[in-house]
């Protein structure tokens, strides 16, 4: 069975958005070391999942950033030669939008989940494939996939800055076991949990 990951960023405060989702708090000026670590967690997905609300700015965001690359290779900064490859795996991997208001996908290369949670989850892992899947949000979303013990595994990135108010992921407890932490040159420091089921 396949695996489902979180890859999510955070405050030191356990905030992964703003009281109105304001990112403003995260650490953009990513070291090579967190680079290189993100693309081999990417590298072990082949599908993503999505909340409704999160999904029109997520895949708008990917797609005119692979659009927009000019074709001289000349002219691109080091910075966007880097993270192309990154923006083309999230335009050409399936997407999976969850969604109780919508009919039909609005968007390319994605398709609907208007079931039950988990039994659409679990339909999903137990595809034919020998790659994972991943979330990256929203927040009330990941909320859900927590509740319901869907999530296998937490790539919680904590960002050096505290905002003391704002979205979190975790509506009741939960317990973990430490996988690893990795600390990165930009200051932020990966928590890699698993459950305790």
């Amino acid at each position: 069975m396949r695996k489902l990951k979180l890859q999510m960023q955070k405050t030191v405060d356990g905030f992964v958005g703003g009281p109105n989702g304001e990112l403003d708090w995260m650490t953009w000026n990513w070291s090579t070391d967190i680079k290189n670590y993100v693309t081999d967690l990417t590298n072990s997905v082949d599908t993503i999942l999505l909340g409704r609300k999160m999904t029109d700015g997520f895949v708008s965001y990917w797609t005119d950033y692979v659009k927009n690359k000019p074709d001289d290779h000349f002219l691109l900064s080091k910075m966007q030669e880097e993270s192309y490859p990154f923006a083309k795996k999230m335009v050409d991997y399936p997407k999976i939008v969850f969604t109780k208001t919508l009919n039909k996908s609005e968007w390319e290369n994605t398709r609907l989940a208007k079931g039950d949670i988990v039994e659409e989850v679990n339909k999903i892992k137990n595809e034919d494939s020998d790659k994972d899947i991943i979330v990256y949000g929203g927040a009330n979303f990941v909320t859900s996939l927590i509740k319901n013990n869907l999530i296998d595994e937490f790539y919680l990135f904590v960002n050096p800055a505290a905002i003391s108010n704002g979205l979190t992921i975790f509506d009741g407890r939960t317990n973990f076991k430490l996988v690893k932490s990795i600390p990165f040159e930009c200051g932020i420091v990966l928590m890699n949990y698993e459950p305790v089921k």
